[in-house]
């Protein structure tokens, strides 16, 4: 099993200096989550959802994914929702509304494998103190895989200083980081996004994955490190396309059985044909997700049909 703590939300989606928006499920761990129902893991989120109608309709999306939906302790307040608008390639630019007052972790179950983790929700404060102590608790404890996207949102970051900060500690509790280039260019201004993410791996990480977009992924371990293209499909926009190759990268993991606190020597091991065919995975779930409007990664029966022939 694989437990996911943060945010879910609504994301309103349409065209840049447009006025009509869809209204569609979004919020990244809670788009994690999705990808990995979908493909058939079993998944827990932990979260909030207003007594709402958004937060009725994020329900409903999940649970139809297959996501086992508990609520976060302590938490209240309006279910959230971002504004995400859409430019001509794609790509979206976000307005948040975000309630996110967690003050206590969640539990862990016992049965649990990886706990995944990460942008607003480890973000914002207090629920991101919240979930910092979580991270150290089971890092401390040393039972599950800890994976984190730090997800940046600058409109919503401390300052950069704080941030840098607050992200370097959480790098360093977590097993597995996947982390897009773009982040790394906020986090570090000027400083070349490898560089960077070979410092996080030495600071603790037995994984670190770069996203580059269009450009494809690089994936690094101690013994390897590997560069996946990007799938050509046709871009109909990108919104989830990073949560759903953490989906998949996490999916992958958990089939080769490399999830779990006595995984950590063997992940660390990756070498570069385990790292291509994990990255390979990952950018197949991406890419599909991309064909379609909004957060909406595929189903395994998806990625058969989307798979060349032999």
């Amino acid at each position: 099993m694989i437990t996911v703590v943060g945010e879910a939300l609504i994301d309103l989606v349409g065209p840049a200096g447009g006025r009509e928006f869809a209204c569609l499920p979004g919020g990244s761990p809670a788009n994690v989550a999705v990808g990995l129902g979908r493909l058939g893991a079993r998944v827990v989120l932990a979260t909030h959802l207003g007594d709402d109608t958004l937060g009725r309709i994020l329900s409903e999306h999940l649970e139809g994914a297959g996501v086992d939906v508990r609520p976060l302790p302590g938490a209240h307040g309006p279910t959230s929702l971002a504004i995400a608008t859409v430019d001509a390639d794609g790509a979206a630019d976000y307005d948040f509304r975000i309630a996110w007052d967690v003050r206590e972790p969640p539990a862990v179950d016992p049965g649990c494998l990886a706990l995944h983790t990460g942008s607003l929700a480890t973000a914002l404060t207090p629920g991101a103190d919240a979930l910092e102590a979580l991270l150290a608790a089971e890092h401390a404890r040393g039972a599950v895989t800890l994976s984190l996207d730090p997800n940046i949102r600058p409109s919503l970051m401390p300052p950069r200083r704080e941030a840098v900060a607050r992200v370097e500690r959480q790098v360093s509790m977590v097993d597995i980081v996947k982390v897009s280039a773009e982040d790394l260019a906020w986090l570090y201004p000027g400083e070349d996004g490898a560089d960077a993410a070979r410092r996080w791996l030495a600071a603790g990480p037995a994984l670190v994955v770069v996203t580059f977009g269009g450009e494809g992924a690089v994936g690094m371990t101690a013994a390897a490190q590997v560069r996946q293209p990007a799938l050509p499909v046709d871009v109909v926009d990108t919104v989830g396309a990073g949560d759903a190759f953490t989906a998949g990268m996490l999916d992958w993991l958990a089939n080769a059985d490399l999830l779990g606190g006595d995984r950590r020597a063997r992940l660390a091991r990756l070498d570069r044909t385990s790292l291509r065919d994990m990255l390979r995975a990952a950018a197949t779930v991406a890419a599909i997700t991309c064909t379609r409007q909004g957060a909406e990664p595929p189903t395994r029966a998806e990625i058969a049909r989307h798979a060349p022939a032999a």
